[in-house]
């Protein structure tokens, strides 16, 4: 098994590449889906929310109301940094589970992580290289408006909040820049996984 961090800003593509990885033969393990697991209703995670952010920021069933957490995260540093100080850890203890259950096999496993280059993870998780999609800063803004339905401001303030297109690039050892179509994204992404490829034989 190697391990391969995938990241890339808000509107960066990113998701559409872990998909094309995933069909070429990678198992995903997605840092946003076990940040949904980590503050599921019974969880300390969901305990420590509800008691940082209040009955607001939830739904009627009594789940987290994502998008009413977002809005309310993004425009106060001090929340955010108090929600990935609730959130982090036990995405990262859940990730190294993930990980782990693989170890005896072959896999190229990929490790899909937003906040790869702020948290440091190539460390902590072995990571044999870090494949990076980069895609402008108005490009991006422009995808979340267009795509997501986001008002431009909000679009924005998401992408400030992440570290800067330079600080990922230079943490990256394979880039995919994703400004064309998705046949040209398809290619670079073959291009990526045949790297992946190389890895996995070099540390066979």
């Amino acid at each position: 098994m190697i391990t391969i961090g995938l990241t890339g800003g808000i509107g960066s593509g990113k998701s559409t590449v872990a998909a094309m990885l995933v069909g070429r033969g990678a198992v995903l393990v997605d840092a946003d889906l076990l940040a949904r697991e980590a503050v599921e209703p019974g969880t300390e995670g969901y305990r420590r929310v509800v008691e940082r952010f209040g009955p607001g920021v939830l739904l009627g069933d009594g789940a987290i109301d994502r998008a009413r957490l977002a809005e309310v995260v993004f425009a106060d540093p001090g929340a955010l940094a108090d929600l990935n100080g609730i959130v982090h850890p036990e995405v990262g203890r859940l990730m190294l589970e993930r990980v782990a259950e693989r170890s005896a096999s072959d896999d190229v496993v990929v490790l899909d992580v937003p906040l790869l280059v702020e948290a440091g993870g190539r460390e902590r998780y072995g990571m044999a290289g870090v494949l990076v999609v980069d895609t402008p800063v108005d490009v991006a803004v422009e995808r979340l408006v267009s795509v997501r339905g986001m008002a431009p401001e909000d679009a924005e303030r998401r992408v400030a909040a992440q570290a800067s297109r330079e600080d990922r690039i230079a943490q990256a050892d394979f880039v995919i820049v994703n400004v064309g179509t998705l046949d040209e994204l398809a290619e670079m992404v073959s291009r990526a996984w045949d790297w992946m490829q190389a890895l996995r034989a070099a540390g066979s």
